[in-house]
């Protein structure tokens, strides 16, 4: 009777053990929906001519999104880097919108009070062949889920690469827009 007993407590335990680890394997969202851990996109980025320009891949981690930027035909040197409000890039890159900014904060790494908001990413450096390769982390945007955080919101998002770097002051400053592609899920 002991044994039974003691091998349904294990039971019990290790049911609430793997149910624990099941919500562990995901992020709540402000709105309570997870953001499913290991959900994929991509934004394939062309230039201004159509040419492609390389990929930045998403991945949602627990914490996160790791943004993996693989690119090539940039002109050397540092390129501003966002996340932008519109998931579209034509008639022209305009159409992405400003930087992705649900929580209204502003921009600026270097100079917002309040910090950096959703769309602000680092600087991106391309070499001498005008390849740039880059990871990034930010715990400030998600793929899923239903809170202003998704990148998925009602009208998308976009990635923009900027023909100068970015001030990370209050004002970008990064110049013309020239690599722009939509975030898609895969």
């Amino acid at each position: 009777m002991k044994k039974a007993a003691a091998v349904r407590r294990l039971a019990v335990g290790l049911t609430a053990v793997t149910a624990l680890a099941g919500l562990a394997a995901c992020e709540s969202d402000e709105g309570g929906q997870p953001a499913e851990t290991g959900a994929r996109a991509v934004a394939v980025m062309r230039g201004p001519d159509g040419a492609a320009m390389g990929k930045v891949d998403f991945t949602q981690g627990p914490n996160g999104v790791l943004v993996s930027a693989d690119l090539h035909g940039l002109a050397p040197g540092p390129h501003g880097f966002h996340l932008h409000a519109v998931g579209a890039c034509s008639p022209d890159f305009s159409a992405a919108g400003g930087h992705f900014d649900p929580e209204g904060i502003g921009h600026g790494f270097m100079s917002n009070p309040d910090g950096s908001h959703a769309g602000d990413l680092p600087n991106i450096h391309a070499g001498a062949d005008g390849a740039a390769r880059a990871d990034y982390f930010t715990s400030k945007v998600a793929l899923g889920g239903d809170s202003s955080a998704s990148l998925f919101d009602s009208d998308g998002s976009a990635v923009i690469v900027h023909a100068g770097p970015d001030s990370y002051g209050a004002d970008p400053g990064a110049g013309d827009r020239v690599a722009c592609g939509v975030i898609e899920r895969l």
